[in-house]
């Protein structure tokens, strides 16, 4: 990094030809931290026919954009990603280079802060630049602590950025940008790594991470079937059904359902939590709800403590009545 170094640089994944909800969650954040150092916020779109998306990164707040567009960024590989990456930072020179909690975006994060002697901040859930340095909040001890790490400002810091952890913007349509392609050439044996198949894993009848309102069962459920609670619930609202990983771990309910540290970061307008004490594990990944709503018989249950609302009772007693009574109303 040169002495004139300035702005963010986002390392935007895509796929099939569009940003990945993880990676548009960058744009908010990389506004914000471009503002306070007073530079650019630049974004590299990575992928293979990405050129909408390169269109969509300049709807979604970036300066100047640049398109890493090869058949070999089809999938990801650290060492084809890493090459593009590499050339964009080269390209665009920034204080900090900001990518998803993503499975490439951990890899890539230490991989080329290793390779550039810089810090490297990971799965920060916020980040902000204080007194020259970048300080980043994140989880520790399976999600029940939240630690500040620090980096000297004074270089180029890598960071990624839990999953959830912050909004998306709202795109602006009609945002024009400065577009640039990234040319890239790839020596034959250059990318160690041949993907032959890419499996998608269960993700479940409704997508938690988008879902407006989610309802998710704690153990003070106390079985597997009543699970049924949350499910009614759930339906009564057009929402999703999560689950603490103590139900999990359990195997009441299937992993992808699981939110939290280990499972999934939600964010949406109404979260009901059924019997969910509220460890900070389960915590750190609700954070972003606008609306937290609780149901616990433990009057010193933590949950109480983030919720907005909270019922002390029998959610055996409440949920089918608190069910009742909405579709009553929304009946009417």
């Amino acid at each position: 990094m040169t002495d004139g170094a300035s702005g963010v640089l986002l390392a935007v994944e895509t796929r099939d030809g569009a940003i990945r909800e993880t990676s548009k969650e960058l744009f908010g954040l990389g506004r914000t931290l471009a503002g306070e150092l007073g530079g650019p916020l630049g974004a590299v779109v990575l992928g293979s026919g990405v050129e909408a998306a390169a269109r969509e990164a300049a709807a979604l707040g970036a300066d100047r954009v640049l398109v890493a567009d090869a058949p070999e960024l089809a999938a990801f590989t650290v060492d084809a990603y890493a090459k593009a990456l590499d050339a964009a930072i080269d390209a665009t020179q920034p204080r900090i280079v900001l990518l998803a909690g993503t499975t490439a975006g951990r890899d890539l994060a230490p991989f080329l802060a290793m390779r550039r002697e810089a810090a490297c901040l990971v799965d920060c859930v916020r980040l902000a630049w204080q007194d020259g340095a970048w300080v980043g909040t994140r989880p520790v001890y399976q999600g029940k602590l939240l630690t500040e790490v620090r980096a000297p400002g004074d270089g180029l810091t890598f960071a990624t950025i839990h999953a959830g952890a912050v909004a998306a913007p709202e795109p602006d349509p009609g945002r024009i940008s400065e577009t640039t392609p990234l040319p890239l050439q790839f020596a034959p044996g250059e990318i160690r790594v041949t993907v032959t198949d890419l499996v998608q894993a269960p993700a479940g009848p409704t997508n938690l991470e988008q879902a407006e309102v989610v309802v998710v069962g704690g153990r003070g459920l106390g079985e597997a079937a009543n699970f049924r609670l949350a499910e009614e619930l759930a339906e009564v609202l057009g929402g999703a059904v999560g689950a603490t990983r103590a139900v999990t771990d359990l195997g009441w309910r299937p992993h992808y359902e699981q939110v939290g540290q280990t499972g999934k970061t939600i964010a949406p307008k109404l979260y009901i939590g059924l019997g969910v004490s509220g460890a900070v594990q389960h915590t750190v990944g609700i954070r972003g709800s606008e609306t937290i709503v609780a149901i616990n018989r433990d009057p010193d249950a933590p949950i109480f403590k983030m919720a907005d609302f909270g019922v002390v009772g029998d959610v055996h007693e409440i949920a089918p009545k608190l069910a009742a009574k909405l579709r009553a109303v929304r009946g009417a």
